[in-house]
């Protein structure tokens, strides 16, 4: 297996990988915006834009990924608007054609490159469009689970990543009471809270504005976080301002939603325990990507006191909002 860093993905072996598949690149390689893998867009001799994709080593099973790039396809084929794999032929199986590769240790995939603006949280037209793609995701979602691929749980999201935190190096000596203290005090808040009976279903699992592209209404892009959980997970990270304003985008939101799909108003008290699963996991996922030299150049903050400091507050603040009433529709 390839190093966990990407330290031997260099541009020869991303062009050697990408004419394995048949596609030579006309023009350079432009890194995108991601850090859990590696990312690149590129024009092709067919004048096409391509993106092409490189997994982080160590860390999906060549199975979960294909469930990620089947659901991609089932959603494309129920024309949902989502970016999903090619379907190519390597040069080693040039009779078939299959959307997950490997060159030299390094799965990847090729996309075709789509462009638009981002997605506007406050703009409640917009977010009307989301709820009703939102709610199409979804109708297809509930017709079949995945079989490898995680679901959303308070192990994956609060104890593993305690775990880390715990063991890591970053966090200041004379922090270290503080943030454990207030970080025990939001788990065991959300555990009690993060519970009750919902249906999981197959989720995109990480839909935050990033992952939204606008050109006449949505693209979905970047399903690596794929899983199974509440349909809530993929609505709640689109509010945003003051308690009156997510009402009035949840309100939007779910509206739009039930054109497709039924919601399960149970699940609105989801929301908060959701947020601070994000969060403890947030600072994990930094912690355990620190070896990766990509992580210190894009995040130096997360070395820094401050940020300590203003995740000690920002864990208060998420305790208090566990203890709020739920938002209601």
């Amino acid at each position: 297996m390839s190093d966990f860093t990407f330290a031997g993905l260099h541009p020869d072996l991303i062009l050697d990988a990408i004419e394995t598949l048949g596609v030579r690149a006309e023009s350079g390689l432009l890194a995108l915006n991601s850090y859990e893998n590696r990312v690149y867009q590129f024009i092709g001799e067919d004048k096409q834009r391509y993106v092409v994709k490189f997994y982080r080593p160590q860390r999906w099973t060549n199975t979960q990924i294909q469930e990620e790039h089947d659901f991609s396809i089932e959603l494309h084929e129920q024309e949902v608007p989502v970016v999903a794999p090619l379907r190519l032929s390597h040069i080693d199986a040039p009779q078939t054609g299959h959307t997950l590769h490997e060159h030299e240790g390094y799965r990847f995939a090729l996309f075709p490159s789509v462009g638009g603006r981002q997605f506007e949280v406050d703009n409640l037209d917009q977010l009307e469009w989301m709820g009703r793609f939102i709610g199409r995701i979804h109708r297809v979602a509930q017709s079949s689970s995945f079989e490898t691929r995680p679901a959303m749980d308070v192990q994956t999201y609060l104890d593993t990543p305690k775990t880390v935190l715990e063991n890591g190096s970053l966090l200041p000596h004379h922090l270290q009471t503080a943030f454990h203290t207030i970080l025990d005090m939001v788990i065991k808040e959300t555990k009690t809270r993060f519970t009750g009976s919902y249906k999981n279903i197959r989720l995109h699992g990480d839909l935050h504005p990033g992952n939204i592209l606008w050109r006449d209404g949505p693209t979905f892009v970047d399903l690596d976080d794929c899983r199974m959980g509440p349909a809530v997970q993929d609505l709640w990270m689109m509010l945003s301002g003051d308690r009156q304003q997510q009402f009035i985008q949840l309100d939007t939101l779910v509206e739009a939603y039930e054109e497709f799909q039924p919601f399960d108003v149970k699940e609105l008290k989801l929301i908060e325990p959701l947020r601070a699963m994000r969060m403890v996991h947030y600072m994990a996922w930094l912690s355990l990507r620190w070896e990766d030299p990509a992580f210190p150049q894009a995040f130096p903050w997360f070395a820094e006191d401050k940020y300590w400091e203003n995740q000690i507050l920002a864990l208060k603040e998420q305790y208090s909002a566990l203890h709020e009433e739920p938002i209601k529709l």
